[in-house]
């Protein structure tokens, strides 16, 4: 019962929902860039990894102040598993995440350490608490197709529209991933860009960044009836969520964002 309540608290200490979001994203740029099966889950499993040491990470450094305001859901501050387990875990994953993403080629592997893994760990110790907390977001998120493409047989980086878009959705999901949080983060003086900001803008911030990302993800391969579609049902969603009350204008907004990864995906 205790490893198994061990692994619980692991689990939902590694920040599951965006560890499996940007893996996942991960896995599609591989398949629709061509690589074979044994390829694409080297490619996978390292940005897993470092996805993995990033969660971690955060939730180490973040520990005093989630006990401080009584956050029960989260594993540290419940007492659900140790910092010593966690540190365990999370330096184990980022030693595995160097060696697989060398093992991806040099090019690959660089860009994904110093441009990805350390945006995510810049933002855990010192951006979340500015106003350049949507910077390191952009960084990895516009460097993760370069990490799928430059681990190709013939390294090639992606198109700039393809950067572009993955900048926009990366600042998207920070200010998204940011909102259910901004008073517990105020309390403890964490003060991103989205506390400076107030919760009323970044609920129509996020929408308009995602639906800059879907304009240049439908214009930048040459706009077509699968772009033209993409782009006519994110405008739609950004309305929604603009004018929406409750919890729909948040549902929107990551609609927009899925279709953006669709974009990505379908269109790179």
């Amino acid at each position: 019962m205790a490893v198994r309540r061990m692994v619980r608290g692991l689990a939902l200490a590694c920040h599951p929902g965006p560890t499996v979001a940007v893996t996942v994203l991960t896995a599609l740029l591989a398949w629709s860039a061509g690589h074979t099966l044994g390829r694409g889950v080297l490619v996978t499993t390292a940005v897993l990894t470092g996805q993995l040491s990033i969660g971690w990470s955060n939730d180490l450094v973040d520990a005093r102040r989630d006990r401080a305001v009584g956050r029960t859901d989260k594993p540290l501050a419940a007492g659900a598993v140790t910092e010593r387990v966690v540190r365990a875990a999370c330096a184990a994953a980022l030693a595995a995440c160097v060696v697989l993403s060398l093992a991806c080629g040099w090019a690959s592997g660089l860009v994904h350490l110093l441009l990805g893994v350390a945006s995510g760990w810049a933002y855990n110790l010192w951006f979340k608490r500015t106003a350049l907390s949507p910077l390191p977001y952009a960084v990895a998120f516009a460097a993760l197709p370069a990490v799928v493409t430059l681990a190709l047989p013939h390294p090639v980086w992606p198109p700039a529209w393809v950067l572009v878009t993955g900048a926009l959705l990366g600042v998207g999901a920070h200010l998204l991933n940011a909102l259910p949080d901004l008073a517990d983060d105020e309390a403890t003086g964490v003060r991103g860009l989205p506390h400076r900001l107030g919760e009323p803008v970044v609920r129509w911030l996020a929408p308009a960044v995602l639906l800059a990302g879907s304009v240049v993800a439908a214009y930048g391969p040459g706009l077509d009836a699968t772009g033209l579609g993409l782009l006519a049902a994110c405008v739609a969603l950004a309305v929604v969520a603009v004018v929406g009350r409750g919890r729909l204008p948040f549902v929107a907004a990551v609609l927009i964002a899925l279709a953006n990864v669709v974009s990505l995906v379908a269109r790179s």
